[in-house]
């Protein structure tokens, strides 16, 4: 018994001896992805770009669902053309449905593909009246070196960024080589169907193909991932789907309040929401999200260099430890969302019927369908599942790649502009215009170069949104920097 003990405990010394080695080869040879370029040296901008994206901020283009605040986006227009005078007179613009734009920067050299970089002028509501903010959302104000409101991240600042880089480019007589059009939506909040979408309609009509479209996305992010000490500067190669579910309960019988039975309407459809909850769509490491950590793993510390670097071995502890975190635990699998509940009509009558919605963004490499169907596998059989009205649904786009003129481009100038940054390839998990341009470029990426602290990517959409003056600086030098490179 003793010598099978001990060769058994040689065998797994054997074993571990040969994983450890596995380990620490793939970790040797886990080869860096941050290219070397030399830093530019950042232009002098003056402080009255602050003033002008406060101003705009000052606008509260607000999306609704059933109507256009008009005199907004009318004020919002007036205010652009004024501000960027140069732009006004040089670029050719066009209205699109009344409230959106397209600006044509004619490039001096037919044969080069134009490129085109969007932005949207529309915002997101603000609930509560604007409780909880440290600011007024709509005031514009500069305080402790930010400038705060809605819009500041999302998404006045890629508008104004890059008006204010053209209108630099253009002050010193600058001539792209290539052609470069901006356009601005006004409706992306609420689906983009009468800006991007329709902008995207007039160059298909056009067979206008774009070298590669730049569109909102991931940002500069400062401690992005425990371990990870540099800012991670993410450029979203594809987007997640999305869509609305309805789920509906019915019983036969409901009957009085005093007397309630077990299997009620609400009852059934309760627990199907929380067998979603505690069931998720299995998390899968691959494409863009597997492309992002074989670009950030080798510029960790040593425990999560080894981690990233044995991904097939590792691949349980790090889908655990992304899952703990929701922005993280995102990017691994189709997330299911309930977000609105309905039943009954008088306290003390148990209803016959209990609805709800769920949102679903949807992985790359699954559909609106596998979503459908794993919802069904999951909720009980007593609960109908149908796409929700006025779903939008939409599929996950396709995978722009990494070896491409754009992303070569994209990836160049992030290292110029932030040169402490890591640059890695990433999935961006919400919905954004650029889904609408797949029939005019197979390289659309997904950016906002401005760099934040983690909890200020919580102001997207929520409470106290805000950026730094000066890295609003770094995001025209950015832009400027963009095209002259694309453009040469």
């Amino acid at each position: 018994m003793k010598k099978l003990r001990r060769l058994l405990f040689r065998i797994l010394l054997i074993g571990l001896s040969v994983m450890a080695a596995i380990f620490a080869f793939n970790t040797y040879t886990f080869p860096s992805k941050q290219i070397k370029v030399e830093p530019v040296s950042p232009m002098e901008i003056g402080d009255a770009v602050i003033e002008r994206l406060a101003a705009a901020v000052r606008i509260p283009t607000l999306s609704y669902e059933d109507h256009i605040d008009t005199a907004a986006f009318l004020d919002l227009d007036t205010f652009l053309w004024q501000s960027y005078p140069l732009v006004d007179s040089i670029l050719q613009r066009e209205t699109v449905n009344g409230f959106s734009f397209i600006l044509k920067w004619q490039g001096q050299n037919s044969r080069l593909a134009p490129i085109l970089l969007l932005g949207h002028m529309d915002v997101v509501g603000i609930e509560n009246g604007g409780e909880g903010w440290s600011e007024q959302p709509f005031a514009g104000i500069q305080k402790d070196g930010y400038l705060w409101g809605r819009g500041t991240l999302d998404d006045k600042l890629a508008v104004c960024g890059l008006l204010e880089a053209v209108e630099l480019l253009l002050s010193v007589d600058y001539a792209p080589q290539r052609t470069v059009y901006l356009a601005f939506g006004h409706d992306e909040e609420v689906g983009g169907e009468h800006g991007a979408a329709s902008i995207a309609a007039i160059f298909k009509r056009r067979n206008i193909e774009f070298d590669f479209i730049l569109d909102e996305g991931s940002l500069v992010v400062e401690h992005a991932l425990p371990g990870c000490e540099p800012p991670v500067a993410l450029i979203g190669l594809t987007e997640k789907g999305y869509v609305t579910i309805g789920l509906t309960a019915n019983v036969e019988s409901g009957g009085h309040s005093s007397m309630p039975g077990r299997a009620s309407a609400i009852n059934i459809l309760s627990e199907s929401i929380v067998a979603l909850r505690d069931h998720p769509s299995p998390a899968k490491i691959e494409g863009s999200v597997k492309a992002m950590f074989e670009h950030i793993g080798p510029e960790m510390n040593l425990f999560n260099k080894i981690i990233f670097a044995n991904i097939g071995w590792t691949k349980s502890l790090l889908i655990k430890q992304m899952s703990a975190s929701p922005s993280s635990d995102a990017m691994l699998r189709t997330t299911i969302a309930p977000t609105i509940m309905s039943s009954g009509f008088k306290d003390n009558v148990i209803p016959t019927q209990a609805q709800a919605q769920v949102n679903c963004r949807i992985l790359p490499g699954e559909s609106v369908e596998t979503t459908l169907a794993y919802i069904r596998s999951v909720v009980d059989e007593r609960v109908t599942v149908s796409l929700g009205e006025n779903s939008q649904a939409t599929e996950p786009a396709p995978i722009s790649g990494t070896g491409t003129f754009g992303y070569s481009i994209l990836q160049t100038t992030a290292r110029e502009i932030f040169p402490d940054a890591i640059v890695a390839p990433s999935l961006v998990v919400a919905t954004t215009d650029a889904r609408h341009y797949i029939d005019v470029s197979e390289n659309i990426y997904r950016f906002v170069p401005i760099k934040v602290a983690r909890p200020q990517v919580g102001g997207i959409h929520g409470i106290n949104e805000k950026i730094n003056v000066e890295e609003y600086k770094n995001t025209i030098r950015f832009y400027r920097q963009l095209i002259l490179n694309a453009c040469k």
